[in-house]
């Protein structure tokens, strides 16, 4: 390890104006936005018909599920939109026994602010993705404070469920047409990030920033085709070779064509036929197109991390959501508040990866909540007309929210707010006035409380991940360098050590900059972190090299061989 000591600590600066920066859109807003619409809008219209919009709030718990995993491949999409049922399930049963049980408010949010935690840890340690444990704190917190018997309970557990299992069918319904989407997808990201950094590292102008984003857009893409276990098919077979390649960029730019990876990206993206990677190996008689993915055989027969190991370093986080939920709903009671549960949820979804982005996310939240009332009492009369005015004025706040988060939390937050405003309307019209009043008041609360509970629950064990995620890049990068070093290395051996150098380089980047966010801390070794990132790098650029993966200069980007792999 290198001896460099550690950067001293300097004063923070809490973003504000740069937390409300809007971002690119996804490629793929539409998708989760008319999921959504699609999912809620059959059981709810059939409710109308049946004049039981009361009923709603529980068909949209399970409609809501509709959001989850649709950057996952379609096998692995239906484990987890499974997965989120259940535990969608689970917490609201949980919820409705309860509040069949209790009618006191203390014991009712601490409930809530316990299955906050719980949906908050387990949804880090399976990295579920967005909306994450936002939405089934949202059903199961707002369920505790509904007036339930035990006898209505199952009645309303079905309604979730049809719902939820309606909700499974939405998300998987694009399977037949583009049974590879999300795997397309993540490669031509990959592929696109890769020629980014290519074009700044060429022009002499080398990003760091640039750099870690191709890394974890080509980590991401691993993933992405990783997460079909035992399941591997020409098609994806084709995407792991440009996944390839868009890691050869990375490990040597300067000998990689930004044209060519473009054009895979935009083919990639598209239905027809997936670009062949041109081999450069073949030519040289010596190993042959598929032994570049013995390392990914290799990778896809190793079982995943069982879930206890993965959910300790999140105790901080567990504890933060703990407590902040908790005191956020005690203070929105003794404030006299009817809906505890609305500063609890805005508590709940303040907790990011450390400090400096949960204040930024603190920041967003009462940004977008206070637009979001100012929205609402726009909208109110619309809704008023009538049952059906109310569940369209629902579905468009629904599909407002997906397509505008991407760009930012708090644009999204515009729509979620009056959205959840209106859902308390179901069982009957109340006092604008009285409820604009109670959302800001409780989304004050629950930020302010939120966040001091964040400030009180400090993470002490960001630095020693740091030194743990040094200390397997150090191992990582000796042993690549020990094998692309050897005359006698073996093809697999060399394909899993740079794949496991590479992914060593990603965790440190995630793990520092997730630390560098956290404060009351020593300071942090930043220093050797970028040494061993540039060592790494160099390895790799080695690795590349000995495995002969370098693409032949003399090929043009207007290649057009393809390979016979149409989904």
């Amino acid at each position: 390890m290198s001896s460099a000591t550690p950067t001293p600590a300097r004063v923070r600066r809490l973003p504000v104006v740069g937390a409300l920066r809007l971002g690119r859109p996804s490629d793929v807003w539409f998708k989760p936005a008319l999921s959504v619409v699609a999912a809620v809008a059959p059981p709810s219209l059939l409710l109308v018909a049946l004049g039981r919009l009361d009923l709603a709030a529980y068909t949209m718990a399970g409609s809501l599920c509709a959001l989850y995993a649709h950057h996952r491949p379609y096998a692995a999409r239906a484990k987890v939109l499974a997965w989120v049922v259940l535990g969608m399930l689970g917490g609201l049963a949980v919820a409705l026994v309860t509040a069949s049980l209790t009618r006191n408010a203390v014991v009712l949010v601490t409930v809530g602010a316990l299955l906050a935690a719980v949906q908050k840890a387990v949804c880090d340690a399976t990295r579920v993705g967005p909306p994450a444990h936002v939405i089934l704190t949202f059903v199961s917190s707002a369920t505790l404070f509904v007036p339930q018997t035990l006898g209505q309970v199952p009645g309303h557990l079905a309604l979730a469920a049809a719902a939820g299992a309606w909700a499974w069918l939405v998300g998987m319904a694009p399977a037949p047409l583009r049974p590879h989407g999300p795997e397309r997808r993540a490669t031509a990201q990959a592929l696109h990030t890769a020629a980014v950094y290519a074009e700044t590292a060429r022009g002499g102008e080398e990003s760091a920033g640039a750099r870690s984003a191709a890394y974890a857009a080509v980590h991401a893409a691993w993933q992405t085709l990783l997460a079909a276990r035992n399941r591997p098919s020409t098609t994806r077979r084709a995407l792991e070779r440009l996944v390839v390649r868009a890691e050869v960029a990375l490990a040597a730019p300067a000998d990689t064509d930004p044209a060519r990876l473009r054009a895979w990206a935009d083919a990639v993206r598209g239905s027809g036929r997936v670009p062949r990677t041109g081999d450069p190996r073949r030519d040289e008689g010596s190993l042959g197109e598929r032994d570049e993915l013995v390392g990914v055989a290799a990778e896809r027969a190793v079982a995943p991390r069982p879930l206890w190991s993965r959910l300790g370093p999140l105790a901080p986080l567990a504890v933060r959501t703990a407590l902040g939920c908790a005191l956020a709903g005690y203070v929105s009671l003794a404030l006299g508040a009817d809906r505890p549960y609305w500063a609890l949820v805005t508590a709940a979804s303040l907790y990011q990866a450390n400090l400096t982005l949960t204040w930024s996310r603190a920041v967003q939240r009462v940004v977008g909540n206070l637009v979001g009332v100012l929205l609402f009492a726009a909208v109110t009369p619309v809704a008023r007309l009538g049952p059906l005015a109310l569940v369209l004025c629902i579905l468009a706040c629904n599909f407002g929210a997906e397509a505008l988060i991407g760009r930012n939390y708090w644009l999204g937050s515009v729509c979620v707010t009056p959205l959840a405003l209106l859902v308390t309307e179901l069982p009957g019209y109340q006092p604008t006035g009285e409820l604009v009043t109670d959302r800001v008041v409780d989304t004050l609360v629950g930020a302010l409380v939120g966040f001091a509970a964040a400030l009180a629950v400090t993470d002490r064990r960001a630095g020693r991940r740091v030194e743990r995620a040094l200390t397997a890049v150090d191992r990582a990068r000796e042993r690549a360098a020990r094998l692309a070093a050897g005359p006698a290395s073996t093809p697999a051996a060399l394909e899993a050590a740079r794949r496991g150098l590479a992914a060593a380089v990603v965790d440190l980047r995630a793990t520092a900059d997730a630390a560098a966010g956290e404060w009351w801390q020593r300071a942090l070794p930043q220093e050797r972190v970028v040494l061993a990132e540039q060592a790494a790098h160099r390895t790799l650029a080695a690795t590349v090299r000995r495995q002969g993966l370098l693409p032949d200069p003399g090929t043009t980007s207007t290649q057009t061989h393809t390979e016979d792999t149409s989904p």
